[in-house]
């Protein structure tokens, strides 16, 4: 058995899947982030009257599960876990896996999922139904459908994952807490094999309407592919997005048995909780530092071995602001030679699937060299003073990737990947 300091094993990727604003699988976004390419435009979900203060999103476009799940299915599971199904799927067939590997049993192999608020669509559909036609109309799919935790589910009957499974939900880091939990998980001993990741499908009447309330969200209706524009000092409020990410996450000496190709390595998980207000960051960006911090002390790394952040960098004013002087506290001196993205300005924010979608681009920058540019970023803040990227793809070697993810509530998450050099 493969150790990590002594009693832990070491955790690597050999699958991942995506659906996002702007592709349907994982190698057509990873090309389309390369070329910079924005999600954004005016909400097609449903119709976005003039009493909307925000009219755009990032939107995945043209999905069709219909080559991964049966027509009954489709019916059957709202949109976010449709979502989540088809990323673990090509997960798992980019691992090489069916379900667990030959010699792993089945409750050895388990599958945790984040998502932030589950299948809102299928709770406002149902909603009315209650509210026009009354009780006896309501469908008995709705609970199932509604349900967050119903997503690791559906995967756990579809590959026979019997053992851990559960949903994370803490807003905007649920995805992280997932993949940080299935690694903690495997590490210990307690899994072999899991499947892990985070879907979201929140582009709905109800939720626009909320997060606007809260005058989260940018209002730029004029301007849907740059209204995302993190770092910048003209930034007004994040754009919603949606989607899920899958990873298949594997003991390395069960990857080495099986000859998988290994992506990656899930390296170091920090997390903490700013405790001061129930959706603005502490000022001083101290619970991001510390979950930073722990990410690179579970990695035994140092801040000197850090090349990239993909950053939360939402597109807000205070998030932005906070996380970048929390990245110079943490990295020092090293601060001004690592690139900091926020692939955000591209995908926008996929609320609960942002760290398993995130976790996953700096896995694939690790893997490749190249950091995806932060777009939409023209007039510089002079309180967001790293480098983002903003004048396009960088090749350049990463040995050691963090991905930040925050959630109203006070959530920090960070997660540490390291490359994978087959030593």
């Amino acid at each position: 058995m493969a150790m990590k300091n002594g009693s832990r094993r070491e955790v690597v990727v050999t699958g991942v899947g995506l659906v996002t604003p702007v592709g349907l699988d994982a190698p057509t976004s990873w090309a389309a982030l390369l070329r910079g390419d924005s999600g954004g435009g005016l909400i097609s979900h449903f119709e976005v009257d003039d009493d909307y203060p925000t009219k755009i999103a990032c939107e995945v476009k043209g999905f069709d599960p219909s080559g991964v799940l049966e027509a009954k299915e489709i019916r059957r599971f709202d949109r976010f876990a449709q979502f989540a199904v088809v990323a673990a799927d090509e997960a798992m067939r980019h691992a090489g896996l069916e379900g667990a590997p030959e010699g792993v049993p089945d409750h050895k192999f388990g599958v945790i999922i984040g998502s932030g608020i589950g299948g809102i669509g299928t709770f406002e559909e149902q909603c009315k139904i209650l509210l026009d036609r009354g009780p006896g109309r309501v469908s008995p799919f709705f609970v199932p459908m509604f349900i967050p935790d119903i997503a690791p589910g559906l995967i756990s009957i579809r590959y026979g994952a019997k053992g851990a499974n559960y949903t994370t939900v803490s807003a905007c880091a649920s995805s992280a807490h997932a993949i940080g939990e299935a690694f903690r998980t495997i590490e210990r001993g307690d899994a072999d094999v899991m499947i892990a990741g985070g879907t979201e499908a929140t582009i709905t009447p109800l939720t626009i309407a909320g997060f606007a309330a809260m005058k989260a969200m940018s209002t730029r209706n004029d301007e849907p592919e740059s209204a995302s524009r993190p770092f910048d000092n003209t930034r007004d409020g994040f754009v919603m997005g949606e989607g899920a990410g899958g990873l298949v996450l594997e003991a390395r000496e069960v990857a080495e048995a099986r000859g998988a190709t290994i992506l990656g390595q899930v390296a170091g998980y920090g997390l903490s909780a700013d405790a001061y207000h129930i959706t603005a960051p502490s000022p001083d960006g101290e619970g991001a530092q510390v979950a930073m911090r722990m990410a690179l002390d579970d990695a035994g790394a140092t801040p000197d071995e850090v090349d990239y952040v993909n950053a939360h960098g939402t597109s807000t004013p205070h998030n932005d602001r906070t996380e970048s002087a929390a990245i110079r506290s943490v990295l020092g001196d090293r601060a001004d030679s690592v690139v900091v993205g926020s692939t955000k300005s591209m995908t926008g924010h996929l609320l609960g699937a942002a760290g398993a979608v995130e976790g996953i681009i700096s896995l694939m920058v690790c893997r490749e060299g190249i950091i995806p540019p932060t777009i939409n970023l023209r007039e510089a803040d002079p309180e967001c003073d790293l480098d983002y990227a903003s004048d396009g793809a960088r090749e350049r070697p990463v040995r050691l990737a963090l991905s930040n993810s925050f959630g109203f509530g006070g959530h920090n998450v960070c997660l540490a990947f390291r490359r994978w050099d087959d030593g």
